[in-house]
């Protein structure tokens, strides 16, 4: 296997190219998926990527080439984009004439145009009876797709950077959606701030699950803050802990704050006279310049993702 296409949500599929057809890096070549025929760009495969690839019992099904795209191939793909334009409005338009609540996200055309797809997100369940009956009327000999897809379904499909500056978990490598809460920052010790912890989606960041059992393990043998401990300059308060460098924050009794390894450490059973500023890890309200949020509203629901792309 020497090349591959990137198709829905930038994933890889191998590429089967007949003897009688030449294709080169970066060319655009014609295949038949499941959604119809579509013109994908050729991409190269380095030979361990490829010897991996072939050994793997979990792998997309190659696409067979049909043709490479000519002169007169370009311009019917150019043709077809713009239509797709156009036809993301008309749809908009008759979605607002029925007062449907749905959000239109994407519509794509296939390259034999024998189908339209429509991407949109919904709070609730939508009846579009009415809306198809009119789609139909103003898309004629198409088959006609409407597609019920979450908010990182909606995401992962129309690409974009991160707050970290590389490109979307969901649109470059990820293909299964984790379970995230608000728990995953608070164990870590974020800050929970919506503009913290929350991606383009506006559901929590897929990557708090990545470091979270390294995390946990760090976590062993901390003393939970505000507790009493004993340490080699007396006796004091956990204020904060530094899980990835194993160090305690104590507040002493003279107000000083001191960090000690935890295996320097011991919990006592005493009245410290020490206060500590502690965060409240039940809060799930945060002030911000626009108001209170409602930190639950970031956790995932059944409307996060749908795996209907």
């Amino acid at each position: 296997m020497k090349y591959a296409v990137k198709y829905l949500k930038n994933t890889f599929y191998p590429l089967n190219v007949p003897d009688n057809i030449t294709v080169e890096e970066g060319q655009l070549v014609l295949v038949r998926t499941e959604k119809g025929e579509e013109a994908l760009k050729v991409e190269l495969v380095n030979k361990e990527i490829a010897r991996l690839w072939e050994s793997s019992k979990v792998k997309p099904q190659p696409f067979t080439v049909l043709r490479t795209l000519n002169h007169q191939d370009m311009k019917v793909l150019e043709e077809i984009r713009k239509d797709e334009v156009e036809s993301f409005f008309k749809c908009q338009a008759l979605i607002k004439q029925h007062k449907l609540v749905m959000n239109l996200v994407q519509c794509r055309i296939t390259f034999d145009r024998r189908k339209i797809t429509f991407y949109y997100t919904a709070p609730e369940r939508v009846d579009f009876r009415a809306l198809l009956k009119d789609l139909t009327q103003v898309f004629t000999r198409v088959r006609i797709d409407l597609r019920h897809i979450g908010v990182r379904d909606e995401t992962s499909i129309l690409d974009g950077v991160g707050i970290c500056g590389r490109p979307f978990c969901c649109s470059s490598f990820l293909r299964k959606f984790a379970t995230i809460n608000v728990k995953l920052a608070k164990d870590q010790g974020m800050p929970i701030a919506p503009g913290k912890i929350s991606g383009t989606c506006g559901r929590l960041l897929c990557c708090l699950t990545y470091e979270y059992a390294n995390y946990i393990d760090a976590a062993k043998g901390m003393p939970p803050i505000g507790s009493s401990v004993m340490t080699s300059d007396g006796l004091g308060k956990v204020c904060y802990l530094q899980f990835l460098s194993g160090t305690v924050a104590v507040k002493m009794e003279d107000g000083k704050i001191k960090e000690f390894p935890k295996s320097d450490i011991e919990m006592v059973d005493a009245d410290v006279n020490v206060e500590i500023d502690v965060m409240p890890i039940s809060n799930a309200y945060v002030e911000e310049a626009e108001g209170s949020i409602d930190i639950k509203q970031l956790e995932d629901d059944r409307n996060s993702s749908t795996g209907n792309v």
